[in-house]
């Protein structure tokens, strides 16, 4: 019984030595996961601070302290137990809604700073008044341009629509356009882009239309060129012309689906379609963009994606 016995102990000692490794290797494995997104969030955090200064909790929530005890004692909240996937993905999912909320607030912090920067320094050389016209083919106009403004493909040339005869841009206006600077960074048509930006941030949709529709028409094939359409677009719908806009939008997401800004321009097409009291392309548009992007629209896009849905019956 010894001689057989001695074995099973061998055994029971291996197996049991192999379960130990296993929890050994696994534990460093479980902490190396947790330590990068440790050290993720915190990044993500910091960056957060920098971007929305003053810790407003609009953006994120602020840091949770513990509690001191009657005793003056630090004591610990009591953790929720899940398993270690469940949070990972919790947290990923976190991630994931700062990144977009960062991604949105740069780009538009980035145009502005360059604004901001332009007119500092206009001002202190006095020159914010006698400031030259930043592009002498924009045609300033009060009235938004008719019709659709042609986007070759193969040209570096369009023609643009002309503003009527009779109307006359005012001192005012020409003033406050001319006091928006066209940067001149190296890059020809992302300084293109982005004075059809500082246009329509403006509020000038007239001449932010024939700005970046000759940027797309310059720049076909530019990294902008997805931005440029789609920006092109909204200069008509915000203008209050959205049969136009929807031509725009639909062509870039024609153009390429897979663009930066396609997924964008697909929902304006849906609201451009709700301006123009067309349920039916509206609700083509909105199902188009839940079964093209998944990700989005429960992602960055969600809000508008939803809001949309609730302004049309689409059963």
């Amino acid at each position: 019984m010894k001689w057989i016995s001695a074995p099973k102990a061998a055994t029971n000692a291996i197996l049991g030595s192999l379960s130990l490794a296993l929890i050994v290797v696994a534990t460093p494995a479980s902490a190396q996961v947790d330590n990068r997104l440790d050290r993720i969030e915190r990044q993500l955090n910091a960056l957060q601070r920098a971007v929305f200064p003053g810790g407003d909790d609009r953006f994120f929530e602020p840091e949770i302290t513990p509690e001191a005890n009657t005793s003056g004692q630090v004591t610990s909240q009591p953790q929720v137990t899940t398993s270690a996937l469940t949070d990972v993905l919790v947290r990923l999912d976190a991630i994931e809604q700062q990144l977009a909320r960062l991604t949105a607030a740069t780009e538009v912090n980035e145009n502005a700073l360059a604004a901001l920067e332009t007119r500092i320094v206009a001002i202190e050389n006095g020159a914010m008044a006698a400031a030259p016209a930043p592009n002498t083919t924009t045609a300033p106009a009060d009235e938004r341009p008719s019709g659709v403004i042609p986007v070759p493909e193969d040209t570096a040339e369009v023609e643009l629509p002309e503003p009527p005869a009779q109307t006359a841009p005012s001192p005012e206006r020409l003033a406050a356009v001319q006091a928006i600077a066209k940067p001149a960074t190296g890059d020809a048509g992302d300084d293109e882009y982005v004075y059809g930006f500082r246009l329509w941030d403006a509020g000038f949709y007239p001449e932010a239309q024939q700005q970046l529709a000759l940027f797309v028409a310059q720049y076909p094939n530019h990294p902008r060129t997805t931005f440029g359409r789609n920006l092109l677009g909204r200069a008509f719908l915000d203008a209050g012309d959205p049969r136009a806009a929807a031509t725009h939008f639909f062509e870039n997401y024609q153009a390429d689906s897979s663009a930066a800004r396609a997924p964008d321009s697909l929902l304006y097409l849906a609201e451009s379609m709700i301006a123009l009291d067309d349920t039916n392309r509206a609700c083509i548009a909105l199902a188009e963009f839940g079964d093209t992007y998944p990700a989005l629209a429960v992602g960055r896009l969600s809000g508008m994606y939803e809001s949309l849905g609730g302004r049309v019956d689409c059963d």
